[in-house]
């Protein structure tokens, strides 16, 4: 009953913002993108940028929403979607995994309970693979609940939180925090309302957006009750199906070649526009195996490594990496994550921006990076924790 309840209160959000009650289709970008330009070096592309700071935006298919906008709402949530959608993101994501009854859900990972839900707080945590467990003796705290470990109806009971865990609590409350210091609890305090793959359909449709699903790494082993790994990607397209979403708003994404494969030959429509995510974060193209001939050779035609495997630094200049250049040269279409992932970029930007620390000393690279992958690269789309920043860009230049 209480599952049933908060879902009916989900949609009856839905059905208002649809009709402009609580959302609203012009985009507001908020202060962050003047920010960014503020801290960018004195160049071409900054008064560029500068001049474009007060016209309006339109939603963009360039602009990706990770997540949602996860820089300061909670994850794969109802709310943290609409709040990329009115920031402009033109395609939004469910990062897809499976419950204890085989439903499909919205979450980064099948084991991520416990980081990114109120799970150990409610009586569910003990139904978790590892329970949760104090900090001492020298020891972490730790704790792993996965969707396997729960049914749908259990699922939907629970409510999202900023992704973060203190490994050295003694007390859940205590682990439920972590959230990064560059992020924010301020639109966390009630917790967000957690998706199925098919309510994330159906809101992002009302949202006016199109869909970029990835289907996650199972960490139980498959078949798990019978349910092998191509009925798992069979079902998130039929999900699509069902809900008669055109094959052309779709790319379908995962990290496993093998997916991608299934839904080229079993899903063709489906399969054109397939991302591989690839997850090899290998810069030396002659050790890539399969190479960007091979994939497009086996019919793949997206492509999407991490940024910095996209960029290389050059005389003190962010310039496209040997891996794009391949890529491109293959006629492959090239997506790409994390944008404003990293938080602070003033001391080397962390793993989003290790192929370009050298030149990653302040907050404005985020924009210096974009416009190198946007056009130099030539990225499809970008994914963004804050979908305002790459929508300006993107409005700015046009594309």
């Amino acid at each position: 009953m209480k599952a049933d309840l908060l879902n009916k209160s989900v949609f009856a959000f839905v059905l208002l913002a649809s009709a402009g009650t609580a959302f609203s289709a012009e985009v507001e970008l908020g202060p962050r993108p003047e920010f960014l330009v503020g801290q960018m070096k004195e160049s071409g592309l900054k008064e560029r940028l500068e001049q474009c700071l007060d016209q309006k935006s339109e939603r963009s298919l360039f602009s990706i929403a990770h997540r949602g906008a996860p820089l300061m709402f909670p994850e794969h949530t109802v709310e943290s979607n609409v709040a990329a959608a009115r920031m402009g993101a033109g395609i939004l994501e469910c990062d897809v995994t499976f419950t204890e009854d085989l439903e499909l859900v919205c979450r980064h990972s099948q084991n991520d309970l416990h980081t990114t839900t109120n799970i150990l707080a409610t009586d569910l945590g003990a139904k978790c693979t590892e329970p949760f467990r104090a900090a001492g003796g020298g020891s972490e705290a730790t704790a792993e609940c996965r969707t396997t470990d729960i049914s749908l109806s259990e699922f939907k009971s629970l409510r999202g939180k900023m992704d973060g865990a203190d490994k050295t609590a003694t007390s859940v409350e205590d682990y439920l925090g972590g959230t990064a210091p560059w992020r924010t609890e301020l639109y966390a305090t009630s917790g967000g309302t957690l998706m199925t793959h098919a309510e994330s359909i159906r809101l992002f449709r009302d949202l006016g957006g199109k869909f970029m699903p990835e289907l996650k790494a199972p960490v139980v082993g498959m078949p798990f009750k019978g349910f092998s790994q191509e009925d798992y990607a069979q079902k998130l397209v039929d999900e699509y199906k069902a809900a008669a979403v055109p094959p052309e708003d779709v790319w379908l994404q995962s990290f496993n070649l093998e997916d991608v494969l299934y839904w080229i030959e079993n899903e063709p429509e489906f399969g054109k526009q397939a991302v591989y995510l690839d997850g090899r974060r290998e810069t030396d193209v002659t050790r890539l195996s399969p190479d960007m001939t091979a994939l497009a050779s086996m019919g793949v035609r997206y492509i999407a490594p991490p940024l910095w495997v996209l960029l290389s630094e050059e005389e003190g200049r962010i310039v496209p990496s040997a891996y794009a250049r391949a890529a491109r040269e293959a006629g492959l279409k090239i997506i790409t994550w994390t944008l404003e992932r990293s938080g602070p970029l003033n001391n080397g930007g962390g793993w989003y921006f290790q192929s370009i620390a050298n030149v990653t000393d302040n907050e404005g690279v985020y924009l210096e990076a974009l416009h190198v992958l946007a056009q130099d690269v030539g990225v499809e789309g970008v994914f963004s924790d804050w979908p305002a920043t790459v929508t300006f860009y993107a409005n700015c230049m046009g594309l």
